[in-house]
């Protein structure tokens, strides 16, 4: 006989940070920062299963490289959300990622959100968004702006969102890089150059603020910025090849998203997108090449099956 089991799915997107103020390292070790989110149309599959117990599968692109120990974040945002509604039971979590791994682009902080709206609707706690914004906080500094999506502001350690209006879409291309960049390391780097600054700026760039609101991709494509891009070229020299292929491929603006090694490219539409990804191919400056578009929501239940 056939044991029928509820499953929900949920997705979340990766993102990309239109532009990056880091402070100096305080004293408890992390920097302040002000910065520019934008949700993109990369993003993690997440199915939760009724189970006794935890467990976790994870396949797509990349998968053998994703942890199943309790360092996941998919396993510590549901016992999390476990012990914050008194829930006492398990569930059987199964990934399909399609962000690039190590590639600073959120993919683990989109498989908590994932987790969190699938646990949520699977075992029926009904938590308000900001409830669940609450737990996606102690996760990690990603996991709030994975549930919130579209665009929106950070501060602090980039968890305390403000949501930007952005007009229109956005078409991306990220170039990949074989090897990740250690977050620490580049933190380290930027620390070794100085670079902090001692007041970070109330509020994110006017210029890149007014751009979204127009909805304007050329005046975006100038206003993209990151403090710590220069680090990331330190310790990645090679990236320096990518970000001017990009820009010899026409690109409205290119930068390096957050810690790196991902390189943002901003195109003028989708069919742009796909010359500049194809020319940053042939010219050999990156592993792959892969085309986005964004601001897209947060994470959200897909589909919820019965048996």
């Amino acid at each position: 006989m056939r044991v029928h089991q509820r499953s929900v799915t949920a997705r979340a997107p990766g993102k990309v940070n239109l532009s990056l103020h880091v402070g100096a390292r305080e004293a408890d070790g992390y920097h302040p920062l002000v910065t520019v989110f934008q949700a993109v149309s990369l993003v993690e599959e997440v199915t939760a299963t009724a189970a006794p117990t935890f467990s976790l599968e994870v396949s797509g692109p990349g998968a053998e490289h994703v942890p199943l120990d309790g360092t996941n974040l998919a396993l510590r945002a549901a016992h999390a959300l476990a012990e914050r509604t008194g829930v006492r039971l398990g569930a059987r979590l199964s990934i399909t990622k399609g962000i690039p791994v190590a590639g600073g682009m959120a993919g683990g902080s989109a498989d908590a959100a994932a987790t969190l709206v699938a646990l949520d609707a699977l075992w029926g706690t009904a938590l308000t968004r900001p409830e669940l914004l609450d737990v996606a906080a102690g996760l990690g500094a990603d996991v709030p702006f994975c549930l919130q999506g579209h665009t929106a502001v950070g501060v602090g350690r980039g968890d305390v969102l403000t949501a930007a209006m952005a007009q229109g879409e956005f078409h991306w291309v990220f170039a990949l890089r074989a090897q990740g960049l250690s977050t620490p390391e580049v933190f380290r780097r930027f620390d070794e150059r100085g670079s902090g600054l001692a007041d970070l700026p109330a509020e994110a760039d006017t210029a890149l603020m007014a751009a979204l609101r127009a909805g304007d991709a050329v005046r975006l494509g100038e206003a993209l910025s990151n403090d710590l891009q220069p680090a990331a070229l330190e310790l990645a020299p090679d990236l320096a090849g990518t970000v001017d292929a990009a820009r010899a491929a026409g690109a409205l603006g290119v930068v390096v998203s957050g810690s790196g090694p991902t390189v943002a490219v901003l195109a003028r539409s989708a069919a742009h997108a796909s010359s500049i990804a194809a020319a940053l191919t042939v010219a050999g400056v990156c592993a792959s090449a892969v085309c986005a578009s964004g601001p897209v929501a947060g994470a959200r239940v897909v589909q919820e099956h019965q048996g």
